[in-house]
């Protein structure tokens, strides 16, 4: 099963992915794959925030900020289909991607993703992926800017239409938008 899981900035949406991986996993091993690169202090600060909340949780992190479908073999001895993943977050994976040693365009730095996504899917029981909502600003940026909102917004919504499950965490309250049981009603043409 897979989960995306979308928020703001300080939104909760870490918090509430993890309980949410840690009761869906029962005693299955549990992956923490972390993609932010570290640049700086305040960089630092941030994974050791992440670092003691998960403390305690019997999580392994694997550090992996590009070519996520690498991380098959890490996963191959426990068994077809054991682990349990969560994966954050989508706005660091895209900029790792889009931005790395070959630049890519927003269509290409997708389907990277997505295809890496959709190897690790395949190999285990669940998938919990984490995005970021930055999409309501009303800003304007520059062209580099703007490509990297495109390829996180095709990301986005290509993730969210391949998951059972959608939730929105709004001040840390989950919001179901998608639900393996439940549909809307609505036919969306």
């Amino acid at each position: 099963m897979m989960t995306l899981i979308i928020g703001g900035s300080g939104s909760g949406k870490s918090a509430f992915a993890e309980q949410l991986l840690c009761s869906r996993a029962e005693n299955g091993r549990k992956y923490y794959l972390a993609t932010m690169q570290v640049y700086d202090e305040e960089g630092r600060q941030k994974v050791e925030r992440h670092r003691s909340l998960r403390q305690g949780k019997g999580f392994r992190t694997v550090e992996c900020p590009a070519g996520i479908g690498q991380i098959l073999p890490l996963l191959a001895g426990e068994g077809p289909g054991d682990a349990c993943v969560l994966l954050e977050c989508m706005s660091n994976l895209t900029a790792n991607e889009m931005f790395g040693p070959r630049q890519k365009t927003a269509e290409e730095t997708a389907e990277t993703i997505l295809a890496g996504i959709e190897a690790v899917r395949a190999g285990v029981r669940h998938l919990v992926i984490v995005s970021n909502n930055v999409f309501e600003d009303g800003e304007a940026y520059d062209p580099g800017t703007q490509e990297y909102l495109k390829a996180l917004a095709l990301v986005n919504r290509r993730l969210a239409g391949a998951a059972e499950e959608v939730i929105e965490v709004v001040a840390g309250l989950p919001a179901v938008i998608k639900h393996p049981h439940k549909t809307s009603g609505l036919n969306l043409v």
